[in-house]
């Protein structure tokens, strides 16, 4: 049985914002607290979202951040993105918000997931051949991934169910203006072919792309 009871969970915030980045890292602390792990055993987990809304960031949050950390024996994590996380292999990454922020509200399991990679990867194609330059999100070229089982397997339980780390995310997350108006697939991944040449400009904007 999943130690999270999703249902249970209110939204608390944007994605990417102070209040979502704690509940995520709270939950997911959690979970792994429960999962009898080794003493001696090291993992660390971040994601940096980069140019996010203004609104999101302040003298004392220079980034859009969250952290988890097994260390010596312990589970912390929160919000940021501290350098003795950065440190230990894990799961790290730095991605653009806006190209990811929609499609993190959505609900799935392991098809929904291969369904929004397909639907991003249509949208990555389509602002390449807009712009007229390979890889302008410039995606990739972080720390190789370490997701072992023995931290997959509680922070992904119930996924098909509704549970799991990207679903309770999910559930906290509450929507962001910027998308409201926008064209989006069922994965909530943004149709940037089906856009406005205005809708396109902006979404080009939030994205910190130079057109």
């Amino acid at each position: 049985m999943p130690i999270i009871d999703v249902s249970r969970l209110e939204k608390v915030g944007e994605f990417g914002s102070k209040a979502w980045c704690e509940a995520c890292a709270e939950n997911a602390v959690k979970i792994l607290q429960a999962a009898d792990l080794p003493s001696n055993y090291e993992w660390a987990f971040s994601e940096h979202y980069t140019h996010p809304p203004a609104r999101m960031l302040s003298t004392d949050r220079p980034k859009a951040a969250y952290y988890i950390l097994v260390k010596n024996g312990q589970i912390t994590g929160g919000d940021g993105e501290p350098e003795e996380c950065l440190a230990i292999r894990g799961f790290h990454i730095t991605a653009r918000w806006a190209a990811i922020c929609n499609q993190s509200g959505a609900f799935y399991g392991k098809e929904g997931g291969r369904q929004r990679s397909m639907d991003e990867r249509v949208m990555y194609d389509a602002i390449e051949k807009h712009v007229g330059r390979p890889n302008p999100l410039r995606r990739g070229g972080g720390p190789e991934i370490f997701w072992p089982d023995e931290i997959s397997g509680p922070l992904m339980e119930g996924s098909e169910e509704g549970n799991g780390l990207h679903n309770i995310a999910a559930t906290l997350q509450t929507d962001s203006p910027e998308f409201a108006d926008l064209p989006v697939t069922s994965m909530r991944v943004p149709i940037f072919d089906d856009m406005t040449n205005e809708q396109k400009k902006i979404f080009l904007e939030l994205c910190a792309i130079d057109a």
